[in-house]
């Protein structure tokens, strides 16, 4: 499909040409593939154009002025036309293109699509309940598994705390033992000293 402009590159009008400019770099920015016919040059584009342009959409004087747009044979719109469709981002939809992917005129068809959908759920009420009961099983289901595994943990974390309540105790046992070693350790040496001071003593006294 190839979109036709109909342009006049001679024209007096300053309005008609700013128009025109604004029609073509719009295309080009949106990089749509268009074809650019003068009808100030060319007889055939000139009567071409005007006998396609529906009725309706003529001015009063039959005549209808450039920029006028078509896609092949299809009548599109002339500026004016042109210019809503790019202030509602419905340009395509103008041209009778189908908007790219990620483009806002995609994006807001998607849009209008989810929503069209989300209604039509709506009416259908059984299918809500019923999704919302199939949700509520997969939810129990997960919550207990959950809980199933949280059990599993607090076992885990039981069997850790005796284990390591019964280290606690073992090393409590070994330090008592060790100071009740180094006290008898004491008792002796003391022992020791005091009847060695009574041996000197004694050797004194004789």
């Amino acid at each position: 499909m190839v979109i036709k402009v109909f342009l006049a590159s001679s024209s007096g009008s300053t309005a008609i040409k700013k128009k025109q400019q604004d029609v073509v770099a719009f295309l080009e920015a949106l990089k749509v593939d268009y074809t650019e016919l003068d009808i100030a040059c060319s007889e055939q584009n000139r009567m071409w154009m005007r006998q396609n342009v529906p009725e309706e959409k003529k001015p009063s004087n039959g005549i209808p002025l450039p920029p006028q747009i078509f896609n092949e044979e299809s009548y599109c719109g002339d500026y004016d036309t042109f210019f809503d469709a790019k202030e509602d981002n419905t340009v395509y939809a103008f041209l009778g293109l189908p908007p790219p992917p990620g483009s806002k005129e995609a994006l807001q068809a998607e849009k209008e699509h989810i929503m069209q959908n989300g209604t039509h759920g709506e009416e259908n009420p059984d299918a809500s309940v019923h999704n919302g009961d199939a949700q509520g099983e997969e939810e129990g289901q997960a919550g207990d598994e959950k809980e199933g595994e949280d059990g599993g943990a607090d076992d885990k974390a039981t069997e850790l705390e005796t284990s390591r309540g019964e280290d606690l105790a073992e090393e409590g046992e070994a330090v008592e033992e060790t100071d009740e070693e180094a006290q008898e350790e004491e008792d002796e040496e003391q022992e020791e000293e005091e009847e060695a001071e009574l041996e000197e003593a004694e050797e004194k006294a004789e």
